[in-house]
């Protein structure tokens, strides 16, 4: 029993060693960073709640290429900004305004990746999700590439293609259906689905067969054929506002918004994943483990890294 204890032990040492973060960074450093961050994306959010799914999204694109870097902040030609996967993210203003406050509490101390990492969580606990602690200690990258955007997984992709660039990011399957499942809050653009509502096929009537029959005129009449492509719909079919497990139960009846996002469910390697988050506390539970996880890639050390004093632009 004392050999058993005392592995354990040094298997929890070395794995605390290996991660690059940890709960609680800044206890010392900068006790009020995670309630300044806090208080910073409360205050947008009430003035406009499209923030909350912005900032989650943000966190994903960023972590997705190169890292948990907070890269995709970076201002300049050919930066992560300006590829066309991140030219709809929004709430690069609460990141800054949050950075401002926290440069004037703790100059040079909290990174602007860990202030996406907060902002993420925070933006779920306030459209009714879940909470979770957020290990932090990342440093900032000094790269920012547009060319590198193509690591994020794209809205027509195969769901093989998706567990490949998750799996290359150290995430597995269960990851991928949770972190999608981050679109029970937010809106995409008609321009991303619209084809699968008239040009899916160049036979019959060109509609994707895996939406619902019922389904249809609601999308068509959301996005006419030669409406707005910028027109916004929520992907979350009537909970696009509130963090839940509906958006499991619209791809379970045919109701995904996105084409790759519907694929969680047809496709038969990944559905029991899907079935399995169909109760919100399973959903709520699994996200946070996915999150943390999400969280820690391609951290930067020594002088891969630094603590940006602007976000947008490297000291």
């Amino acid at each position: 029993m004392t050999l058993l204890v005392f592995l354990l032990l040094a298997l929890s040492v070395s794995y605390v060693h290996c991660q690059a973060t940890r709960v609680g960074f800044y206890s010392k450093s900068c006790p009020r960073a995670e309630s300044i961050v806090r208080s910073t994306v409360q205050t947008h959010f009430q003035s406009n709640p499209t923030v909350a799914p912005g900032l989650l999204r943000m966190h994903f694109h960023d972590c997705f290429v190169q890292g948990c870097d907070a890269s995709v902040l970076i201002n300049g030609p050919n930066t992560e900004k300006t590829a066309g996967p991140n030219l709809g993210l929004r709430g690069y203003e609460v990141i800054d305004d949050a950075k401002t406050k926290l440069e004037a509490a703790c100059p040079g101390v909290v990174s602007c990746a860990d202030i996406l990492a907060f902002a993420a969580r925070d933006s779920v606990v306030l459209t009714n999700g879940p909470n979770w602690q957020v290990p932090t200690g990342r440093k900032d990258g000094r790269v920012s590439l547009a060319s590198a955007t193509t690591d994020l997984p794209g809205f027509t992709e195969s769901i093989d293609a998706q567990k490949k660039k998750f799996s290359a990011k150290g995430l597995n399957a269960q990851d991928l259906v949770t972190l999608v499942g981050g679109h029970t809050i937010g809106t995409s653009a008609c321009q991303f689905f619209q084809y699968r509502l008239y040009n899916f096929t160049t036979t019959g009537n060109g509609t994707d067969p895996t939406i619902n029959p019922s389904f249809l005129p609601q999308l068509r009449a959301l996005c006419p054929q030669n409406g707005d492509a910028t027109r916004r719909v929520g992907l979350d079919t009537g909970s696009q506002n509130r963090f839940d497990s509906s958006f499991f139960s619209n791809l379970r009846n045919g109701r995904g918004v996105l084409e790759s996002d519907q694929k969680l469910w047809t496709d038969a390697s990944i559905r029991s994943f899907v079935q399995s988050l169909l109760g919100s506390n399973a959903f709520n539970v699994q996200f946070g483990k996915s999150m943390v996880k999400m969280s820690n890639i391609g951290l930067k050390s020594g002088t891969q890294g630094e603590i940006r004093k602007v976000c947008s632009r490297i000291n």
